[in-house]
């Protein structure tokens, strides 16, 4: 093969890949683009704008959902170019589909499409304190044990894992770590059983203890049963249920979000603010009050999206905003907006700007890129430190999202969760 042959041969190859190449990233780019999900509100025309770099037709699989491109005839199947506006508009309550074709044949993909009846709810930004119960005994990890030979052993190695949850030992159920402690203290070195909850799958475990060299036998691990932290309460609904912080708590040694049985909110107060720093999250310290009185609610749910429960009169009557209507995903826009939060001691909105919308849901609790431009706030924390999560966010009126987490490298920008997202988690 000559050296023009080869050339032509590499031409022809990098041309192929090219095209490959743009096929794939146009495919992914509108993938995320275009949302897989869409709530409109009944009998409200809602109106869309999908970056769609080609044609496109868009089909409604039920009468119940009508589409329109600006001709004022109602249709269940519309064509669309680049930048060209249609409308959704939903006759009845319930879950549809309408799907998304590529020339009019090439399946991109379906979406789903929630017609809801208007939805309200109080945006708070008032500080929490949080306190969570574990679901069962969590394991941490395994450790190692001398016993009274001098050998060293790790008895749960193999048996247990960081992760699991230890629900009974010997068909004693257990609500907490103090009581797994008093039952391997009572141990005579006999077969143990344990009930373990691994995921979904729920096992029997037998091992066998170590009697170490300090006296007594032991199983050699690691164990959490409650946690707690300071958050930010994100809404409160018309019927006292509330979200907070927009994700959800994870153990800090597993990373794995905690399986409850149940929570409590409690009264606390900041008591100092460290900025953030370039690779160092700023943080928001405080003092939660246990005492008798000081309860605000109860957790039921820790969930990737945030927690929830209900409040107490307590609580509810300390909150004196007023409701703001819901603004779905496709409200959201890049541009002006405002974070509320009470990390100043006083609950105020400070100005932001959304710079980057995520309309997939692929992240739930990143769907949002938002900059901290008030120069009050940036003073006061240097942008979004811990603490501040689940800060709602507002624009245009409505409340559409909550603060989740600080970007490491710059603390002026953060992400944010759609407030549909939050919603549905909480089953509200």
């Amino acid at each position: 093969m000559t050296k023009r042959q080869k050339f032509h041969r590499y031409l022809v190859w990098t041309f192929w890949a090219g095209i490959l190449f743009t096929i794939g990233f146009t495919y992914y780019y509108m993938d995320r683009s275009i949302p897989d999900r869409l709530n409109v509100v009944l009998e409200e025309e809602e109106a869309f704008d999908f970056p769609i770099p080609l044609q496109a037709t868009i089909l409604s699989e039920s009468e119940e959902v009508v589409l329109g491109n600006g001709s004022n005839i109602p249709s269940g199947e519309i064509h669309i170019v680049k930048n060209q506006p249609f409308t959704v508009c939903g006759k009845q309550e319930g879950s549809y589909q309408i799907g998304l074709k590529l020339f009019g044949w090439l399946q991109l993909k379906e979406i789903q499409v929630d017609v809801v009846d208007t939805r309200y709810a109080i945006p708070c930004g008032a500080p929490i304190g949080i306190y969570l119960k574990s679901d069962g005994v969590m394991v941490i990890g395994t450790g190692q044990v001398t016993d009274t030979t001098g050998m060293i052993v790790e008895p749960a190695a193999g048996y247990l894992q960081s992760g699991d949850y230890i629900e009974a030992i010997n068909g004693q159920a257990l609500q907490d770590k103090e009581q797994l402690v008093e039952a391997v203290r009572k141990l005579d070195g006999s077969t143990v059983s344990l009930e373990v909850r691994r995921g979904e799958e729920l096992m029997e475990v037998a091992m066998d203890p170590v009697e170490s060299e300090e006296g007594g036998y032991k199983l050699g691990v690691w164990v959490r049963s409650d946690t707690q932290g300071i958050g930010t309460m994100t809404y409160l609904d018309l019927n006292g249920n509330f979200g907070a912080l927009g994700h959800g708590i994870s153990d800090s040694d597993t990373g794995e979000v905690v399986q409850i049985s149940d929570g409590s909110l409690y009264e606390t107060e900041i008591m100092g603010i460290e900025k953030g720093s370039i690779g160092k999250p700023g943080v928001m310290s405080g003092v939660i009050y246990y005492g008798p009185g000081s309860g605000l609610g109860n957790i039921s749910r820790n969930t990737e999206e945030g927690i929830f429960g209900t409040v107490n009169d307590k609580f509810a009557k300390r909150v004196n905003s007023e409701p703001l209507e819901i603004g779905y995903r496709q409200d959201v826009r890049k541009g002006p907006a405002v974070l509320r939060s009470g990390v100043s001691g006083e609950i105020k909105d400070y100005e932001i700007e959304i710079q980057k919308v995520d309309y997939s849901t692929s992240h739930k609790n990143k769907s949002l890129v938002i900059k901290v431009v008030d120069e009050e706030l940036l003073q006061l924390t240097g942008g979004i430190v811990q603490g501040m999560s689940g800060s709602p966010i507002i624009q245009d009126g409505k409340l559409v999202g909550a603060v989740t987490h600080v970007f490491i490298q710059d603390s002026t920008k953060g992400y944010g969760i759609f407030i549909e997202n939050m919603l549905d988690a909480g089953g509200q």
